[in-house]
């Protein structure tokens, strides 16, 4: 026995009806028939969508679909592949935040859970995917975002393992697009970033067994004063995206929902800078 009941998504139909979009056009350019699809592009749109927003578990998607959960996840990666097409690249985005006029951007990464199995890392007894800092598994994922803490960019996903630094460096061009534009939009981090100080505007970190100098403290509090606001973007990306709260698909997967999500938010807001 099953009780039927009455559900809203949190978005406007404008939304949906672009997520139903991009699915259809994505479907166009593999040729698909019409009438193979178990689900219209409209009803795959709310699939996606409640997944990432409500975190619904794969099993009640499908059974409210009735189709299978192999169906179901083909749909879901589907949806995901075809927003985070969608998502601004790195030096378009930092092209568009000084054309918006601001002075400066803020850089965080944030560590995306994710439930699955422990992966053996680079070197013996080391998990790929545990984050010592979280005491937790996840990926890394790296956000830029405006002077009042919109995100603007998010990267593809680095192990939880790697520390903030790390990943600036790995990431393809991250950083020689930062420091491209350092001259005319400056980039504002914490202190997990102090060994890309050159490019990144971190505080001044205390020296064993001596102090901060009076105009160091001064420049602290102004520079953390600015730089907190980053941690709005993470906060944004995960209130409003239950799914991103733990990560139930595969952890190499986490870059590409994390950028779905950037693209319904944008959307959803009529907003990107």
């Amino acid at each position: 026995m099953s009780i039927t009941y009455t559900a809203a998504l949190p978005v406007r139909d404008e939304t949906v009806l672009r997520v139903s979009a991009l699915l259809h056009a994505e479907r166009l350019r593999r040729g698909t028939r019409q009438g193979r699809r178990a689900l219209t592009c409209f009803r795959q749109a709310v699939l996606v969508l409640r997944w990432l927003l409500d975190g619904t578990r794969m099993h009640q998607l499908a059974h409210d679909n009735t189709i299978s959960n192999s169906t179901g996840y083909d749909n879901l990666h589907e949806g995901i592949t075809v927003l985070a097409a969608q998502a601004p690249g790195l030096h378009a985005a930092l092209l568009a935040a000084k054309t918006a006029g601001y002075d400066y951007i803020l850089l965080d990464g944030t560590l995306i859970e994710t439930d699955r199995i422990s992966t053996p890392g680079p070197t013996p007894g080391v998990d790929l995917w545990w984050s010592k800092k979280h005491k937790n598994h996840g990926g890394n994922i790296q956000v830029v975002s405006a002077p009042d803490g919109w995100p603007l960019w998010t990267s593809p996903v680095r192990p939880g393992r790697e520390h903030d630094t790390r990943c600036l460096r790995t990431h393809p061009g991250m950083l020689a697009t930062l420091t491209e534009i350092r001259d005319d939009v400056r980039t504002l981090a914490d202190l997990g970033y102090e060994g890309e100080a050159d490019t990144i505007a971190v505080a001044f970190k205390t020296p064993p067994n001596g102090q901060l100098t009076d105009i160091q403290q001064q420049f602290n509090r102004a520079h953390n004063r600015l730089r907190a606001v980053g941690e709005r973007g993470n906060s944004l990306l995960k209130m409003t995206f239950k799914a991103l709260r733990n990560v139930t698909l595969c952890p190499w997967k986490i870059g590409d929902i994390v950028a779905a999500a950037l693209v319904i938010l944008h959307i959803e807001h009529n907003r990107t800078t």
